[in-house]
């Protein structure tokens, strides 16, 4: 079994950061609400409190026993996390005279395994109204910066059976030049944990523990095409094999041969799967209908629908495989209280109700980035795990307003000249995202002599690292210019191209 560090999840925004650096070090790690109880397993080598937007002299502010925890295991509290050791342990935590947001320099640093190799105006990354005024008696300082003289602290050796420090700054994101660094110092060299954690364990672990679980039996499976549920799929087949039964369901509203495309390359995965056409279903159910939350809820209840009528033909299933991702579990954790509701996967919401089986849920540890590892390790073709994100309602969010055949057909044609002219400028792997979406908006045009009254498509493409924020894709205008052309050369019924330049705050990726 891996070693594994905890981290104690007090509302910050940076949480997952966290846990990600971690997990970039091959260190098993997990997120867990500050109000559930730890669970001292013999693998677990070491604590982190993250932030948080409460303040500890906050009446509702959680505030759980730290020094217990340290009896147990290293800690390291991460701006409130440190704020909340040195209030527990008999410090003072108020107002900043000096607020800090933004960049800061380390100054004073003392030698200690926390700081090691971490030099003098090392840059961190500040976001705080509280600080430490004073700290505990027999606590030492080990940085500061300019504006507050306890950046870095550790607590004396008799507070605690193991060693506690306390930071003011996060390390976590990528503005603490050596905030990685000190991340590895604590969890290696404090606290000990191996460096063990690779796709290549992961999968076997992983396929052992769906043995277990499964048996003899047989698990039912949506598949999207994406790379989550094709890499759940594939760690499933591992350990089943033909008692895994794959459905891939084509609503009318994928890309442009997506369904055949698709069914090919499971082919080749030797992924047991059935391809279903439910296209006239979908548009008939769609005419019409304008309103994206309307049209959201008739793709969803359909899909069910048409992949319950499947499952069901497959005699003693009582397992239903998601592609469910650390993300989807972790976003839906409140610090308020140790409930859980995990978010189900966009293809399959309610199927595990209404179906009552068990759930197999391979990758519901892993961020994005460590599934595309663990594809690669498994040897899945760059089709599925280079991918774009791809909306579940497809296409029907993307054709703003009433969904026809016509408009889906249109919307295709632009689509795949977008998409592969971004292939052909090797621009595709630069950015996290885009699509064409059809305006419900028609102008007047001119081809040859002939007055035209067509509608308009808009393209997006957006940079981010995992969707929660993003910015438009300064693509090169001759690029674009080039784009903008062959769509309204090739594709009937189009006549006009724009290009969104609006970033995530405050627009959203998506249209609808």
């Amino acid at each position: 079994m891996n070693d594994k560090i905890l981290i104690l999840d007090f509302g910050s925004q940076y949480t997952q950061l966290i846990a990600r650096s971690i997990r970039e070090l091959n260190i098993y790690c997990e997120i867990q609400p500050c109000t559930k109880p730890v669970q001292y397993e013999a693998n677990l080598k070491g604590i982190i409190l993250s932030g948080s937007p409460f303040s500890v002299n906050d009446a509702t502010a959680p505030k759980p026993d730290i020094k217990a925890m340290a009896d147990h295991l290293p800690v390291l509290g991460v701006c409130y996390g440190a704020q909340l050791i040195a209030q527990q342990s008999g410090g003072e935590v108020g107002k900043s005279t000096h607020r800090e947001y933004g960049r800061a320099h380390l100054q004073s640093i003392i030698s200690d395994p926390l700081l090691a190799t971490i030099n003098e105006g090392s840059q961190v990354w500040m976001s705080h109204s509280d600080s430490v005024k004073h700290l505990p008696e027999g606590f030492t300082v080990i940085a500061k910066t300019e504006s507050i003289p306890v950046a870095a602290y550790k607590a004396k050796a008799d507070y605690a059976k193991n060693a506690v420090y306390g930071i003011q700054f996060h390390p976590e994101v990528t503005h603490s030049t050596d905030g990685k660094q000190l991340l590895k110092n604590f969890v290696v060299d404090v606290c000990g944990a191996k460096q063990d954690w690779t796709p290549a364990t992961f999968i076997q672990e992983t396929v052992q523990r769906i043995k277990d679980q499964v048996g003899n039996g047989k698990v039912v499976m949506a598949l999207s095409g994406g790379v989550d549920s094709t890499v759940a799929a594939t760690l499933i087949s591992r350990a089943v094999g033909e008692n895994l039964y794959c459905i891939f369901v084509d609503n009318g509203l994928l890309r442009k041969n997506e369904f055949e495309q698709v069914l090919d390359g499971y082919k080749h995965l030797g992924l047991n799967t059935k391809g279903i056409d439910a296209r006239e279903r979908f548009y008939t159910e769609l005419a019409g209908v304008t309103d994206p939350e309307k049209k959201r809820k008739i793709i969803g209840r359909l899909f069910i629908d048409v992949f319950h009528d499947e499952a069901i033909k497959i005699q003693d299933v009582h397992f239903l495989g998601q592609g469910t991702i650390y993300p989807d579990v972790i976003e839906s954790v409140s610090v308020h209280g140790p409930s859980v509701t995990i978010k189900s996967h966009h293809n399959v919401g309610g199927l595990p109700e209404i179906m009552h089986m068990d759930l197999v849920e391979p990758l519901r540890f892993l961020f994005k980035d460590e599934v595309r590892r663990v594809g690669r390790e498994l040897g899945i073709d760059q089709m599925f795990l280079g991918r774009h994100p791809f909306p579940g309602p497809g296409l029907g969010i993307r054709i703003l307003g009433a969904v026809s055949e016509d408009k889906v057909q249109m919307l295709q044609e632009a689509d795949a000249i977008y998409t592969q002219a971004l292939r052909d400028h090797d621009l595709y792997d630069k950015v996290w995202q885009a699509g064409a979406i059809l305006l419900p908006v028609q102008s007047v045009g001119v081809m040859g002599d002939e007055r035209t009254y067509e509608f308009t498509v808009a393209l997006r493409a957006v940079t981010s690292v995992d969707g929660m924020t993003a910015d438009w894709a300064h693509l090169p205008h001759s690029f674009l210019a080039k784009v903008s052309n062959d769509i309204i050369n090739q594709v009937k019924g189009i006549n006009r191209v724009v290009y969104d330049i609006s970033s995530k705050p405050p627009a959203t990726i998506e249209w609808e």
